[in-house]
Order: structure tokens, then C-alpha cells, then sequence
């Protein structure tokens, strides 16, 4: 997991803030489920109430009339509480759905707005576990234990203000097992949590791994090598771990639940006794003592079950602090408040000594500076490692320079809105991601408002209008996971499609063409050089010869400019540039 995770886990009085937050939207159904706990509880100490006048005033006086009547009244008790609870479990249903729901929406909103850096750190099965796995426990963590501690605690207060009423030594009797099942209670919860936050963290593993393997291109890589043997054992490997942590905290749980289940049973007993002294010496009543034991089972379940929550509690709190461990992750810098709006008039991108090295360490950028004018063509090249794509990575802000400014139009970029910026910027890259929907949705993506003409007209100029309607359902076609039943060369220009129906003031083209074939590379030449007309463009170039006609040539060097100008000039230079020129070429 990325270090920037490893915290401690939120302290209990936080964590409760942050949970009550989450239901205050919903105070409506949560105000339902809570009426409907206290009405249950208060008519559930009805029966055994009745049964201390059933037996005393029914059954000693051999009055069937009062038995009658009381039969009928435990009976009537009894039926209001299911009703109660169909309509808790309705508004339950409702409230944690909800709350699930717009947690979930959070935690992705968030996660978008994360930096590119911790995408770059974080396995991508890791995030997809938590949002959704740990998300999936939420209605039950939250809703399910909430509650069922409320209608615990209820029914234990409601009980103890029976038995008070009853007999106040009984009650006292009744107590005295209720410490013995304290005892054990904190132990067991810090190692359940502690079981519960590395089940978890398992899982993530689990989960990153499958993610990496079971995509259309880590499954192509497995059977490339023939490795099928050795991720299955992978799996086996991490499952085995897996299972050994569920059964401990498994058997730490029934362990715990089972020495209460004990305590239940020597409790009555106790009652029994100490009853039965009272009713020889004549100082309660019979029909006191058999409602005393009835009531026990509403004193010690509830009891027991309170005492089993504070482990689910525990366990849970171990989910929550997981998904509160990203809602906390600091989110991209969005630029000094507040932004003025920012509408470029020209696109003129300029770097002024700007220098950039990433979290481990490396040095990217050294000093760099340019201008982009308005309309021109610049083109980056040079080594592999030499800073051409964190030149794109600055100006789309996915990081931030270390030193020195980037500007468009004059304006600092670190001033401007960040989607606001990004809004006027298009890239094309070298993998081309396209989702797994319509060639139409994905062209679409750029623009939702567009209308099928619009789409239509993108790829026209992307010259891939002919290659869709081809399609046996055209625009309808689903192109499969990340486009793979389109060619390379069609997908890079359904991705400029994209482009261009964004219609961005600035474009950036990483490599974009390096990864096609010659024919395929000459038909998206043509394409980029059509979307690049009017438009500044940032050209990041592998094959060079798609560049000879750039206003101007950057050639980087470990991360500095080494040689800049046009492609005449910089091959009678003879230097770096003619030599990667004619190696590229040749």
C-alpha cells in the first residue's frame, strides 16, 4: 500500500462524527427506524408482565376469564412488533442503500480528483477493491449495527424498568453475571480489528492481482509466457493467507460469542434459585419469579447480542477508517481562490525556467524554456527519459512545476481553474484508451451535449466516418475492452475524433503515431495534420520525420534543451538532432 495510506486509524469520538454526518441527509428514514425500535421495545415487555398476572391472578384464582383476557392481551402484544418491524425493515433497507449510494459517489468524486501520482503508486485492483467491496459492507456496518445497538440498548432499558417494577433483588441477582461477560470484550476487539484491517489489506492484494491478470492485456501476456501455472499459484498462494485470517478472526469471534451464550444460561439458573428463596419465605410471588425469567431473556440476548455488536463494531471500523483513509488523501491543487475564468485568446504556451523532479527523487526537467506561439507547431524530441512527456504531464497540471512558470496567454497555469484549464486542452497519446461502450459514446465522451450529427461530423474530419458506418451496427458498434476489436490505426482516430468534437484550443501529441504501422501511420499523419490546423500543438515525437515541418524543433537531454530550432537548421547542425534523425530514418 502507498505510504502516504499508512496512518493511524481515526480515534473513536472522530470516526462517529464523520458516521453521523454520512445519516444526517437521510434524518427522515432514520427518524422512522428509531420509532419504530422504541415502539418494539416498549411492547415487548408487555407478555412477560402479563404472564406474572396470568399466573397469580388467572391461574391461582382458576379464573379462565382473566386467563382469557390476558391470553388475548400477550397475543395482541405480541402482534404489534411485526408489524413495527416490516416496516423498520423497509425503512432500514432504505436508509443504508442510501447512504452506500452517496458514499460510493463520494469516494469515486474524490478519487478522480486525486493526483496522477497516486494513480502511478496505488495498483488499480486496490482502489477498485475499496470502492466497491468496502463500500458493499456499509449497509451493514452502519445501518445493520446501528441498529441493532439501538434496539438492544432499548429493550435492555425497557427490561431493567420491568424488572424493577417486579422486584428490585432480582434484579440485582440478575446483574451480577453481566461483568463476566466484560471481561474478555477488549482483548477480542483490538485483535479483531487488527485481523479485520489486514483481511482487508489481503484482499487489496488479491484484487490487484486479478486486476493485472484477467484484463484482455494481462491475460494475452499470461499466455504469451505460459505462465497460467504460475499465477494460479499466486492465487492460491494469497488465498491460503487470506483463509487463515478469516478463520482466526472467525474463531476469535465465535470463541468470545459462545462464552456469552454460557453466561445465559447459568444467569436463569441464579434467578431460580435466589426466586425460589423468596417464594418459600413467602416475600414474592410465583407468578413474579416466572415473569422474572421470561423477562431474562430480554435482558441477557440483548445483552449478549450488544456485547457481540462491539465486535462487528470493531471489524467495521476497520472498513470505515479504509475508506476514510482516501476521502482524507490531499486532492490536486486546484489553483490560487479564487480562479477568474479563463477563455484563452490566442493559446500562446510558454515555460520559463521551469524545473520538475518526481516524489523518488529523479530530475525530469532542468531550467527549461520555450514559447509555443499561437498557431505553431512545436515539437519535442529526444532520448526515452529525457523529460518530453512530463513536458505535457506540467502544462495538463497532472503535477506541478518545482520551480518556474508555465503560462498560456500570459496567465500562470497554477492561477487558472484546473478542469477549467484542462478543458481547453486535447491529447492524443500513444495507447489510446477507448471504454468498453459505442464508438458513438466514446467519441461522445468529449462532449455529452452532442448530438449524433456532431459526432458524425468529428469523424469525418477524422477520417474514420467510412470506417464506421462500414460496421455492421455502425456508430452502435461496442468496440470491447479498451477498443480492441477496432485496429490500432482505426482506434488512434476514433480518439481524435474525440479530439476534435472537445475542439481544445491547445493540443498535445504524444507519440501518438509511434505504435502503428507505416501505412496506418500515414493515414493518422494526415488526420493530425487536419485537427492540427489553427491550434497550437506540443508534437512529442519518436519517428521524426513526422515533425520536419514543425515551426520549431526542442531536443531534450536529460531533462534540458540541448538543441532547438527548425529541422533545416538542426540538421546543418550536426548534432544531437541530425543524429537521432538519421538513425530514426535509416
Amino acid at each position: 500500500m502507498d505510504a502516504a495510506l499508512a496512518r493511524p486509524a481515526e480515534d473513536t469520538s472522530q470516526r462517529t462524527r464523520r458516521l453521523v454526518a454520512l445519516v444526517r441527509p437521510h434524518a427522515a428514514a432514520a427518524a422512522v427506524v428509531s420509532a419504530c425500535i422504541v415502539l418494539s421495545a416498549a411492547a415487548g415487555v408487555v407478555p412477560p408482565l402479563l404472564t406474572s398476572r396470568l399466573v397469580d391472578a388467572g391461574l391461582a384464582r382458576h379464573d379462565m376469564r382473566e386467563i382469557a383476557l390476558d391470553v388475548a392481551l400477550m397475543i395482541a402484544a405480541a402482534a404489534v412488533p411485526v408489524g413495527l418491524g416490516l416496516v423498520q425493515s423497509y425503512a432500514s433497507a432504505r436508509l443504508g442503500q442510501s447512504i452506500t449510494r452517496d458514499l460510493r459517489a463520494q469516494l469515486v468524486a474524490h478519487v478522480h480528483r486525486l493526483p496522477v501520482s497516486f494513480f502511478t503508486a496505488t495498483r488499480a485492483g486496490e482502489v477498485f477493491n475499496r470502492v466497491t467491496g468496502d463500500i458493499d459492507t456499509v449497509d451493514g456496518a452502519l445501518v445493520g449495527v446501528a441498529v441493532g445497538i439501538a434496539t438492544n440498548v432499548l429493550g435492555l432499558v425497557t427490561t431493567v424498568i420491568a424488572m424493577a417494577v417486579l422486584d428490585w433483588r432480582l434484579m440485582l441477582l440478575a446483574f451480577a453475571v453481566l461483568p463476566l461477560m466484560l471481561l474478555p470484550l477488549n482483548r477480542a476487539g483490538h485483535r479483531l480489528y487488527d485481523l479485520r484491517r489486514r483481511t482487508r489489506a489481503k484482499r487489496d492484494e488479491l484484487a490487484g492481482l486479478l486486476q493485472d491478470t484477467l484484463t484482455l492485456s494481462g491475460i494475452t501476456l499470461v499466455k504469451s509466457f505460459v505462465r497460467r501455472g504460475f499465477e494460479a499459484d499466486r492465487v492460491r498462494s494469497i488465498g491460503a493467507d487470506l483463509m487463515g485470517l478469516e478463520v482466526r478472526a472467525a474463531m476469535l469471534t465465535t470463541t468470545f460469542l459462545c462464552l456469552l451464550s454460557a453466561m445465559t444460561i447459568v444467569a436463569p439458573a441464579l434467578v431460580w434459585l435466589g426466586g425460589g428463596y423468596l417464594v418459600v419465605h413467602g416475600t414474592v410471588s410465583v407468578g413474579i419469579v416466572v415473569a422474572f425469567v421470561a423477562l431474562l431473556a430480554r435482558l441477557y440476548n440483548p445483552a449478549s447480542s450488544l456485547l457481540g455488536t462491539r465486535l462487528q463494531l470493531v471489524a467495521a471500523s476497520a472498513i470505515f477508517d479504509r475508506v476514510f483513509e482516501y476521502l482524507d488523501l490531499p486532492g490536486e491543487a486546484l489553483g490560487t481562490a479564487p480562479c477568474a475564468p479563463f477563455a484563452p485568446s490566442g493559446g500562446t504556451v510558454a515555460f520559463d525556467r521551469v524545473s520538475f523532479a518526481y516524489e523518488d527523487g529523479r530530475t525530469a526537467l532542468r531550467d527549461v524554456s520555450f514559447t509555443a506561439r499561437a498557431g505553431e507547431t512545436v515539437a519535442l524530441v529526444g532520448p526515452s527519459g529525457s523529460g518530453k512527456t512530463t513536458v505535457a504531464n506540467l502544462l495538463l497540471r497532472f503535477y506541478d512545476a518545482g520551480a518556474g512558470t508555465i503560462s498560456i496567454d500570459g496567465r500562470d497555469v497554477r492561477g487558472i481553474d484546473i478542469d477549467e484549464l484542462r478543458s481547453h486542452i486535447g491529447i492524443v497519446t500513444q495507447e489510446t484508451y477507448l471504454f468498453h461502450d459505442t464508438i458513438a459514446k466514446n467519441i461522445r465522451y468529449a462532449r455529452l451535449d452532442a448530438t449524433q450529427q456532431d459526432v458524425e461530423a468529428a469523424a469525418e474530419a477524422a477520417n474514420v466516418h467510412h470506417v464506421i458506418r462500414a460496421l455492421p451496427q455502425g456508430y452502435d458498434t461496442v468496440v470491447g475492452d479498451r477498443g480492441y476489436k477496432l485496429s490500432g490505426g482505426e482506434r488512434q482516430r476514433v480518439a481524435i475524433a474525440r479530439i476534435l468534437l472537445k475542439n481544445p484550443r491547445i493540443l498535445i501529441l504524444d507519440e501518438a503515431t509511434s505504435a502503428l504501422d507505416a501505412r496506418a501511420e500515414a493515414i493518422v499523419q494526415a488526420t493530425l495534420a487536419r485537427a492540427m490546423q489553427g491550434r497550437t500543438s506540443l508534437v512529442i515525437a519518436h519517428r521524426l520525420s513526422t515533425i520536419v515541418n514543425a515551426d520549431a524543433i526542442l531536443v531534450l537531454r536529460d531533462g534540458a534543451i540541448a538543441e532547438h530550432g527548425r529541422h533545416a537548421e538542426l540538421l546543418a547542425a550536426r548534432g544531437t538532432y541530425a543524429s537521432l534523425y538519421e538513425r530514426t530514418s535509416s
